[in-house]
C-alpha cells in the first residue's frame, strides 16, 4: 500500500518516528509521501524524506499563503537547487474557506503560481480544497490543470464535484479517514460515482484517523482501515483497491 499523503516529518512524529515508520512497514506500506506547507516545512519534509528513504513534496498550504514569497516560482527553485532530495510534486497547494488562516486573494495568488510551476517544470501537483469549490474551479480551468496530473487530497465533495474533478480534469482524488465517518454518507457517494479507478489512499496523519482510531494521533499504518473500508463500499476485494490505488499512485508520482 502506498500512503500518497502524511505529514510524518510534523514534530507530532519527532519523538517515536522510527516506530511509526516501523509499523507501516509492518502494516503492509511500501512508499509514503509527507507533504511540505511552506518554504521551511517543504525543506524539512524533503530532509526527513531523505533520511527514511520516503518521497517528499515541496509546496505552500492555503492556510500559509499569506507569507508566500512574491515570486513562489523562484523560491521554490532556490530550494531545488540546495535541496540533496527532489521533490516527487509540488503542494499541498490551494484554498480553504474553512479556516480562512489567509485572505482569499491570497490563497487564490499562491495556487495560481503553483499551478504554474507545476505545468512549466513538469511537477504533478497534490491539491487542498475545503469549502472553496466555486472559487477552485475556474483555477484549474484558466490554469491548464488538465496539462497537470494531480490529487485533490482528503477529497470531501460530493458526487458531481468529483465527476467534475476526475473527468474534466483527470484528477486523483485522495481518500483517507474520513470516508470512514458516520457523517461522510454524500463522500461514500462520490467514491461509488467514480469508481476506484481514479482514487489513491491517504492518512493525512497526523489528522484524520479513521475508524476504530478516529481521535487518535494518525498514522500511515492506519491506512488499511481505509482500504478495508473503501472495499465495502465498492463492494470489491481488500486485494483490488490495494493493487488500483497503488498503481494510480506509482503512475502518478512516479514512485
Amino acid at each position: 500500500m502506498i500512503d500518497t499523503h502524511t505529514h510524518v516529518h510534523d514534530p507530532a512524529f519527532d519523538l517515536d518516528r522510527e516506530a511509526v515508520l516501523a509499523r507501516a512497514m509492518s502494516a503492509g506500506i511500501s512508499k509514503i509521501i509527507t507533504v511540505g506547507t511552506d518554504l521551511g516545512d517543504s525543506r524539512r519534509a524533503l530532509a526527513i524524506a531523505s533520511l527514511f528513504g520516503l518521497a517528499a513534496s515541496l509546496g505552500i498550504h492555503p492556510h500559509e499563503a499569506k507569507d508566500a514569497p512574491a515570486d513562489i516560482a523562484s523560491a521554490f527553485d532556490e530550494v531545488l537547487k540546495n535541496g540533496e532530495k527532489r521533490p516527487v510534486a509540488i503542494g499541498e497547494t490551494g484554498l480553504d474557506y474553512h479556516y480562512m488562516h489567509s485572505p482569499p486573494a491570497d490563497q487564490r495568488r499562491a495556487l495560481e503560481q503553483q499551478l504554474a510551476y507545476a505545468r512549466e517544470r513538469a511537477f504533478p501537483i497534490i491539491y487542498h480544497q475545503r469549502e472553496a469549490f466555486d472559487d477552485f474551479l475556474p483555477i484549474l480551468r484558466n490554469g491548464r490543470a488538465s496539462e497537470v496530473p494531480g490529487v485533490v487530497h482528503c477529497f470531501t465533495g460530493d458526487a458531481e464535484q468529483a465527476r467534475i474533478l476526475t473527468g474534466e480534469f483527470g484528477l486523483r482524488l485522495g481518500i483517507g479517514g474520513v470516508v470512514t465517518f458516520k457523517s461522510a454518507q454524500p463522500l461514500r457517494d462520490a467514491v461509488r460515482a467514480v469508481g476506484l479507478a481514479n482514487l489513491v489512499l491517504e492518512t493525512d496523519c497526523p489528522y484524520l484517523a479513521p475508524v476504530p482510531h478516529r481521535g487518535a494521533r494518525n498514522e500511515p499504518a492506519y491506512v488499511i482501515e481505509t482500504a478495508k473500508y473503501l472495499a465495502t463500499v465498492l463492494e470489491v476485494s481488500i486485494g483490488d483497491v490495494v493493487a488500483m490505488t497503488d498503481a494510480n499512485a506509482n503512475a502518478l508520482f512516479s514512485l
